[in-house]
């Protein structure tokens, strides 16, 4: 018995820590390396305009108004360090307007929390959750529902992969929904409810971003609300 248990903690301890799926579609990570991005306590952690942003019932809760509106997109930015390779998980609500969730992007003005790269998009009306935006950037690199390599030379390979319509059935605006982010190494999958919402391969290396910050995004425009919450990456 003591062999045993001598031998199963040498595979436990021996066993990899993070791993992909073969299948191209799918792409997950065991709970070892677990970080908790937000305790839903506070946001010590996270730096941004303290007029958007609050805690309301355990969750980050960004809000605009029409009487005070913002005159550009501004961010709510994760101060810890995150690795390049990893994957993001966040719960998100949407109650109106168009959001994202940052990821491997640079600041690009530190006193209005603006920054720009890769984007996990969220709107309200549904349309563009999903799709993989490049904020400040080359704009929109997958829409939702497609497979995209971006070439050394910025030309872009297309494969779709699903119907996009179909794939917003599944998305539920006003409602919980579980977006998760994987990132690794030139590869970036989005995955909403767990299905693959929109994949890029990003080889023009000279706009491709390695590493970055992870940031929650408020849009410019009509009053808005939009809430997360259950943000943690595993490496």
């Amino acid at each position: 018995m003591k062999r045993f248990a001598a031998c199963l903690l040498t595979t436990l301890l021996l066993a990899p820590a993070f791993s992909f799926a073969e299948d191209d579609s799918e792409a997950t990570a065991t709970a070892d390396n677990k970080i908790v991005l937000f305790d839903g306590k506070s946001l010590d952690n996270w730096k941004g305009r303290e007029d958007l942003w609050s805690i309301e019932d355990g969750q980050i809760v960004g809000r605009t108004t029409d009487t005070d509106p913002i005159d550009a997109n501004t961010f709510l930015i994760y101060k810890g360090d995150v690795p390049e390779n990893f994957e993001l998980t966040v719960w998100f609500k949407i109650e109106s307007g168009n959001s994202g969730i940052q990821y491997r992007s640079k600041i690009v003005d530190e006193d209005k929390f603006i920054v720009g790269g890769y984007q996990a998009d969220i709107d309200f009306t549904n349309r563009f959750a999903g799709i993989l935006y490049e904020e400040r950037g080359r704009g929109i690199l997958a829409q939702r529902g497609n497979r995209v390599t971006i070439t050394a030379d910025g030309k872009k390979k297309n494969e779709a992969f699903a119907d996009s319509n179909e794939l917003a059935n599944a998305i539920h605006p006003g409602q919980w929904n579980e977006f998760r982010v994987v990132a690794k190494g030139n590869r970036l999958q989005h995955f909403i409810n767990n299905t693959l919402t929109a994949e890029v391969i990003d080889e023009q290396s000279e706009k491709a971003s390695s590493d970055g910050v992870i940031a929650l995004q408020l849009h410019r425009g009509p009053a808005m609300t939009v809430r997360f919450k259950n943000i943690s990456l595993q490496k």
